[in-house]
């Protein structure tokens, strides 16, 4: 069931709202500006409804913060006002709102003006996801890494948390091709996707497709020789998957990676490490392939085999 959030500091109006919606949605009611910011950010809802009189922090003010979050950004709000004015709505639309729904609250509409918008959230949602995700393998493509290593690194910065950036490469995979044909091939990297992503099973491992037969993943809170260990076990389970590669030294297919640890500074790009760690991928390659070559904090290499 869908959830809906209500910010309104009149309990009868809330009530009357949760009446009309609760039949088809779970519906939370929040009292405060402040409560309603806090449980917007930490649970997730399909639609947000405002109050725009209320004490202290009123619904624009609110509509604003909600707008600036990038948890909440894209939920569609509706506000709820008495006020019939076009300034105070054009006000609202400029601010983010989706719509308005005027007291005293006729409940067809209100039924109609949710569903509508819950069904075009949803829809975005749909979208925003395919274009996000690679369809081969299913997992995050490189638009959404590149969209959401900007936000971890920064975390990472504030956090002051080691963050670790891991590039991996199919070994040998155009002669896999031009063996084995393209279908086949699309099935190994697929493999190896679903492979890297249950040994990363933590909330904060992020793997993407980086394109072709390459991937990429960060880890945070790790220390380099941690991470290091732990893309060694990936590495391994690669290639325990036994699928022949005849035109490879290991008769099997296998991977290459290379990765880097550092603690994030505020002068720093997460674009350079990136770098850094396909410096080492390179070097994983250079040295026989089917290793992982990393780069701890001081910069020093730590090698596989």
């Amino acid at each position: 069931m869908e959830k809906i959030l209500i910010v309104d500091d009149s309990c009868l109006q809330a009530a009357q709202l949760k009446s009309i919606l609760e039949d088809e949605y779970d519906v939370v009611i929040a009292q405060e500006a402040e409560d309603g910011l806090r449980l917007a950010s930490t649970e997730s809802f399909s639609l947000i409804m405002l109050d725009v009189i209320m004490p202290g922090m009123d619904g624009f003010e609110l509509l604003k913060k909600l707008q600036e979050e990038i948890i909440t950004q894209s939920v569609p709000v509706i506000l709820i006002t008495s006020l019939s004015d076009v300034q105070n709505e054009q006000r609202g639309l400029i601010l983010g709102a989706v719509d308005y729904i005027a007291k005293p609250f006729n409940p067809l509409i209100v039924k109609a003006r949710v569903n509508t918008h819950i069904k075009l959230y949803n829809y975005r949602r749909q979208v925003e996801y395919q274009s996000r995700t690679d369809q081969l393998t299913g997992i995050p493509n490189r638009r959404q890494h590149d969209e959401y290593s900007i936000v971890k690194w920064k975390e990472a910065v504030r956090l002051q948390v080691p963050f670790s950036i891991c590039m991996f490469d199919i070994d040998h995979f155009k002669a896999y091709n031009d063996t084995y044909g393209h279908p086949a091939g699309d099935k190994v990297i697929a493999a190896v996707a679903k492979t890297i992503s249950s040994g990363l099973k933590r909330s904060t491992d992020f793997l993407a497709r980086y394109g072709g037969e390459e991937f990429v993943a960060f880890l945070i809170g790790d220390t380099s020789r941690k991470a290091f260990e732990y893309l060694k076990k990936i590495r391994q389970a690669v290639e325990d998957l036994h699928i022949p590669h005849a035109p490879s030294q290991s008769q099997w297919v296998t991977i290459s990676i290379g990765g880097t640890t550092v603690i994030p500074r505020v002068d720093s790009s997460y674009d350079f490490h990136l770098k850094v760690a396909d410096a080492m991928l390179y070097d994983a390659k250079k040295l026989g392939r089917n290793r992982v070559v990393w780069a701890n904090e001081s910069m020093e290499q730590l090698r596989e085999k």
